[in-house]
């Protein structure tokens, strides 16, 4: 919904919330949705954060009820015996506290121990909640840090003399930032970084919170109740995946064709060049983090490309995936590159600074995301700001995730060369690890088990508390598949969780990340399955099929691994049995196991 992404008219949101609403709920009414428990414990008063965050979240396909402490209860309700909130259970705790919230300020008659001892106190007290909660609920927490003040005692000083607030505050923020990378599935609401970028004069309304408790300006409720909804939808696997991007005058100025490369805007020469180089440096940095970048240009490919060839340019051919320059409509390379790339339309953000062109393929593909853009200089601000690719986890596989997909080409390139597909399977010289999950691994687990949609039976989420709770019970299966090539390592690539029921196991979870279709890897992980289940005496295997907008490609998986149907209702959701009678042979005869799974090697 364009009224809830960047720029946020914030007046508008606030007085058409209700409309909005009604809007959102009509819009995710026949999908499938995912839905949250969010514990809302406050500092200050938290009716309009509620409201807001709900329209936030259901924007993002994410639908959450919500519980509500007590005005500045925040403390007593984390620490004490609470039925209320023991019943309701949440998924996460959203700590709404801000400086309004600090008891013990520095005084100018204190001396540096006085300080010291009053800001390990105001810690402590935080310290406490968090890990209460965290043995209480085991649950995801997002704590808001400390925002500056709206007045400055000492002037400049403030932020050196250790009497200032505002250093006693950065000495704070930085020992919250501490405990989060300590501390597994805590998340920094960062109202620091938004309250000065919104403005602390604007932030900031001393009679919001004489009159209603509010410790930010009633104006400013959107942007902090967005800003905690992009931490949700990352967690819940609704970040987007891919960028698609144009090149004239929007890599670099000017039109390559007509102008000639020595002639087009990037580099240090001009301040238009230089905005270029910045943007292109924006996003070499998003592809380190794991977006995968690819190219929509109306142009003659290899004029087009002489742009990436300069020396001033800071993106190379090879930071790219796949690229497309030719005179096709820029909404057909996109579906191509969709296709080639084995992702959905709502995982890409196409970047292009025409107008026309925009409208053309917001119209054509409308689950793709298309950010408006302005002049250059604004194009690092107008993409950041819409979160589309927040952080809060980052593995080693995000990191080589280009690598991943770029291997991907080549092995397309490869098949070509054999007549039979079974021979490229095994030129491949793939070997696989197949185990059960572990707390090691927990984190991308979580990732892939809340991203994967195309393969994926029953597209169940999973939080890491869920994830870490089945780990530790015995009436579970649970298997993670690694898969490597002589092209590189894709990672962890597939998931089972089966629950064991007398001697059935019912597969509740299985998905394999797409990049690796087609290699036989769903055949390896079936059979460590299969081996699994004998191993703990299961007779039958209970496979669940639900359908969705984007998994109809497995529709008849289990089908064509030999399994019968024994339901199916008008919905299309279907059930299906494989018996362990002993009988059954390896599925897969390409992958080479190398770890044992009970038993199996």
């Amino acid at each position: 919904m364009k009224e809830l992404e960047y720029p946020i008219d914030t007046a508008y949101i606030l007085s058409k919330k209700k409309s909005i609403r009604r809007r959102l709920l009509q819009e995710i009414e026949e999908k499938k949705v995912i839905q949250i428990k969010i514990a809302l414990l406050g500092g200050s008063t938290t009716s309009e954060i509620k409201d807001c965050l709900e329209l936030f979240l259901l924007n993002e396909g994410i639908r959450p009820v919500f519980y509500e402490s007590a005005y500045g209860r925040f403390y007593e309700e984390a620490l004490f015996d609470n039925i209320a909130l023991d019943t309701f259970n949440p998924d996460i705790v959203y700590i709404h506290t801000s400086n309004r919230n600090i008891c013990e300020w520095p005084q100018i008659s204190d001396n540096t121990e006085n300080v010291e001892v009053k800001l390990q106190r105001t810690y402590d007290k935080f310290e406490q909640i968090w890990d209460s909660i965290f043995l209480r609920y085991n649950c995801i927490i997002i704590q808001n840090n400390m925002e500056m003040p709206f007045y400055r005692l000492m002037g400049n000083i403030e932020v050196s003399d250790y009497r200032g607030k505002i250093n006693f505050i950065t000495k704070i923020n930085m020992k919250f930032n501490d405990y989060a990378n300590r501390h597994e599935n805590f998340y920094i609401n960062d109202i620091n970084y938004i309250s000065a970028y919104y403005g602390l004069e604007k932030w900031e309304d001393p009679f919001a919170w004489y009159m209603f408790k509010y410790c930010l300006s009633v104006e400013a409720i959107p942007v902090l109740s967005r800003n905690i909804s992009l931490i949700v939808k990352s967690l819940y696997g609704k970040n987007k995946k891919a960028m698609v991007l144009d090149l004239d005058n929007t890599l670099w100025g000017g039109v390559i064709a007509e102008e000639g490369k020595d002639n087009i805007e990037i580099g240090q020469e001009t301040s238009v060049g230089q905005a270029y180089c910045e943007f292109q440096t924006f996003i070499k940095n998003q592809r380190d983090l794991g977006i995968l970048l690819n190219i929509s240009s109306k142009n003659e490919e290899n004029i087009a490309l002489e742009g990436l060839e300069i020396k001033d340019s800071v993106l190379t051919k090879e930071d790219f995936i796949i690229i497309k320059a030719n005179w096709e409509p820029k909404s057909v390379n996109i579906t191509e590159i969709i296709r080639e790339l084995g992702i959905t339309q709502d995982s890409v953000v196409f970047i292009d600074d025409n107008p026309a062109e925009r409208e053309l393929v917001a119209g054509q593909l409308p689950q793709i995301s298309v950010p408006g853009l302005s002049r250059v200089e604004n194009y690092i601000r107008e993409i950041s700001e819409n979160g589309y690719f927040e952080l809060t986890r980052f593995s080693d596989d995000d990191q080589k995730r280009t690598e991943m997909y770029q291997a991907n080409e080549k092995r397309k390139q490869a098949v070509s060369k054999y007549k039979e597909y079974q021979d490229y399977l095994k030129s491949l010289e793939m070997t696989a690890v197949i185990l059960p999950f572990s707390k090691a691994e927990i984190s991308r687990i979580v990732q892939l088990a809340n991203k994967s949609n195309q393969f994926n039976l029953t597209t169940r989420r999973y939080t890491q508390k869920e994830i870490e709770e089945i780990i530790d019970n015995t009436k579970y299966i649970t298997l993670y598949g690694r898969l490597k090539d002589k092209f590189g390592d894709n990672g962890i690539v597939s998931l089972v969780i089966g629950r064991i029921d007398d001697n059935v196991l019912h597969i509740e979870l299985w998905l394999m990340s797409c990049r690796v279709l087609k290699r036989d890897m769903e055949k390896a992980m079936l059979d460590a399955v299969i081996a699994s289940s004998i191993e703990k005496s299961i007779k039958e295997i209970r496979g669940y099929y639900y359908p969705t907008e984007k998994n109809h490609m497995v529709e008849r998986f289990y089908e064509e691994c030999g399994f019968c149907k024994i339901e199916e209702d008008k919905a299309g959701n279907t059930k299906w049995k494989l018996c362990l009678d002993g009988s059954r042979g390896f599925m897969n005869n390409v992958i080479e196991v190398e770890k044992k799974v009970y038993g199996k090697s």
